[in-house]
């Protein structure tokens, strides 16, 4: 039988390394709504509709998308509110607030129902997806509490990606969060490492009971490049709903790479690989790999172009459920009528080696699954 983990990966904390690249020039985010003590308030609402051709479930019963995975519906996703104070020198901290459907998706054990997972049914609206304390010393900075992953080209929060639906790799190839502490240096210009110990993969506290190492980098030799690179190394259960039995060393590696192009036209590549021991159908070492490429293009100030691209090889089912290959193609246009506002209309193609998507009637397998979805963002 084939073990499937939890598809669960995110604006980086301030005072780290952003996981999200550079993209084209943009409206300036609006300013805070209120401050007290240094401590800013910002934040978005995001509502959205997506059309799936399918039920939005694998052949295993997991989810085919992170956030927008029924067949026919309107989404309240997420009321973002975030309370934050990083200064280069001193003490502060960050208090990051989800209500909204997204948080029954990104929500971390020890926050919920043990015995049903996140978007299995615990119904989970308000989710704390980050809360830490911070101190900074010029170059050098530490957080400690729950933070998201420095992992990946996209991230938890609507207002820090390009496309309405989540890439694969967001989703089934990395973590969304951690809790522990991670320390910042900035080398010089060019360079910013990081490192730190935690809880592990989306765990508020560790179901294993095992610390997870994490150490990353950026690197920007010029203005046009910048190359993140991430690892995280630790012993984690086989599946934490229900808690498994057995437990090995899961090691994850991504790396995102930046080229901007020109002003207007920016692209990203994206590329994760991770095991798991125990977790292969033989008992053995399950592995997952994939890539994602982007392509940016700001017409104008108020018009975007994004097209992403992407291939996932769940070798031994763990991340899907399905032995396949799955692959992705979307196409988002951007409206932005003021900095406030956002509006996305986007078109999506799945298709997979095997028939691993189930219909609209929830019975009949299919090999592929088509979207589009509309989506609509205030930031404040």
């Amino acid at each position: 039988s084939i073990v499937v983990a939890s598809a669960q990966a995110q604006t980086s904390p301030p005072a780290t390394p952003e996981a999200k690249p550079a993209e084209p020039a943009a409206p300036a985010p609006p300013p805070p709504i209120f401050s007290i003590w240094g401590f800013d308030l910002t934040g978005h609402v995001d509502v959205g509709y997506s059309y799936l051709s399918g039920s939005g479930k694998f052949v295993s019963g997991a989810n085919d998308r992170v956030f927008d995975y029924k067949h026919d519906s309107v989404y309240f996703h997420a009321l973002d509110l975030t309370f934050t104070n990083t200064p280069d020198n001193g003490w502060g901290g960050l208090v990051d607030v989800t209500i909204g459907k997204d948080a029954d998706a990104i929500a971390a054990y020890g926050t919920i129902s043990k015995s049903k997972g996140p978007a299995n049914g615990a119904n989970h609206y308000v989710d704390p997806t980050q809360f830490y304390v911070y101190y900074g010393a010029a170059p050098f900075s530490i957080i400690a509490g729950k933070y998201v992953t420095n992992a990946g080209a996209e991230v938890i929060k609507s207002d820090g990606d390009t496309n309405y639906s989540r890439s694969i790799l967001f989703g089934y190839a990395i973590p969304f969060t951690h809790t522990g502490v991670r320390a910042t240096y900035k080398v010089n210009d060019a360079l910013t490492v990081l490192g730190g110990v935690n809880e592990g993969w989306d765990a508020f506290e560790s179901p294993s009971h095992n610390a997870t190492v994490e150490l990353g980098g950026t690197f920007t030799p010029t203005k046009t490049v910048s190359i993140v690179a991430s690892y995280y190394g630790g012993k984690e259960l086989v599946t934490n709903y229900p808690k498994s039995a057995a437990k090995g060393t899961r090691n994850l590696f991504d790396i995102v790479g930046t080229f901007n192009a020109t002003d207007q036209l920016t692209f990203i590549l994206n590329y994760d690989y991770g095991d798991q021991e125990q977790a292969a159908a033989n008992g053995g070492k399950a592995k997952w790999q994939g890539i994602a490429g982007y392509a940016n293009y700001q017409i104008n100030d108020q018009w975007r172009l994004s097209l992403r691209g992407e291939y996932f090889d769940d070798k031994d089912g763990y991340r899907t459920g399905v032995v396949q290959k799955w692959k992705e193609a979307t196409l988002t246009l951007a409206y932005l009528p003021a900095k406030e506002w956002e509006i996305r209309a986007e078109v999506r193609v799945d298709r997979s080696d095997q028939s691993a998507f189930l219909k609209s009637d929830s019975v009949t397998p299919q090999s592929n699954q088509h979207s589009a979805g509309v989506e609509v963002l205030y930031k404040f």
